[in-house]
């Protein structure tokens, strides 16, 4: 039996984030360089992407590029960004047929104009689409993200819109990149590291954390299975206690 055939429908998280680990030591593994990783990462995330669609998944997330990856080897950030505009070019009516909407967060404006130019081409064809919502993180980190909704924020204090009694979460909330669309319930991140990386903050205050050794590019849409069936036998308590949940 699939992992797939052990989920419950009515558990399925409607958002799903994904730190995607491991493109280069996966290259590494095969003696070639970082982006042959990163060419075979987007297999992954074909396949991901499909599966999520699937299941009924309504919102998935994928760190594609932090705004600390441009300290990365100029051949490589210029790798990455020639990769994007091809992995969108090459997939934007596969996303159509599948009825996938498209949607990014981060820092847009410091992509190069080419990159920028690509994304809203896709995100316009597709953007009468229903079914999962796609969203890419690019040039994002979560501080640069808390730290903008703080400026918005001190802007509107300062030409009296809001008044600093207003400032509560569910405002913080409305002036994240993040403000159309409900927090992840589960966030998977492969390779085998344990940690964030800036990465939705605040978004995953209560999300539940999935770790695999799994490398990026040998990541399919059954590891995705495998690790929502962990997400739906965890007992989501969000500062309550068990007995509380019973009762």
């Amino acid at each position: 039996m699939s992992f797939k055939d052990k989920l419950i429908e009515n558990k399925v998280p409607k958002h799903v984030a994904i730190i995607m680990d491991g493109n280069g030591r996966w290259a590494a593994q095969f003696g070639n360089e970082r982006t042959f990783g990163h060419e075979h990462g987007v297999e992954a995330v074909r396949s991901v992407v499909e599966g999520a669609g699937e299941i009924g998944v309504k919102y998935l997330t994928l760190y594609a590029f932090s705004t600390e990856n441009w300290a990365r080897p100029k051949d490589e950030v210029d790798a990455l960004m020639g990769l994007l505009v091809q992995a969108i070019s090459d997939e934007t009516d596969e996303l159509q047929k599948s009825n996938v909407r498209l949607q990014v967060i981060g820092d847009v404006k410091s992509l190069p104009q080419h990159v920028q130019e690509k994304l809203s081409w896709s995100i316009d064809r597709l953007k009468t689409c229903t079914g999962l919502t796609l969203v890419l993180a690019l040039s994002y980190s979560s501080k640069w993200e808390i730290l903008e909704a703080v400026k918005r924020i001190a802007e509107q204090v300062k030409l009296g819109k809001l008044e600093p009694s207003d400032i509560d979460t569910d405002l913080m909330d409305c002036f994240l990149n993040t403000s159309e669309m409900p927090d992840p319930e589960l966030l998977i991140r492969t390779s085998g590291e344990c940690r964030i990386s800036n990465f939705l903050l605040w978004q995953i205050a209560y999300s539940e954390l999935y770790f695999t050794p799994k490398l990026w590019p040998d990541f399919r849409k059954e590891d995705l299975f495998e690790a929502i069936c962990d997400f739906q036998n965890r007992e989501r308590r969000f500062g309550k206690t068990s007995q509380q949940l019973i009762s």
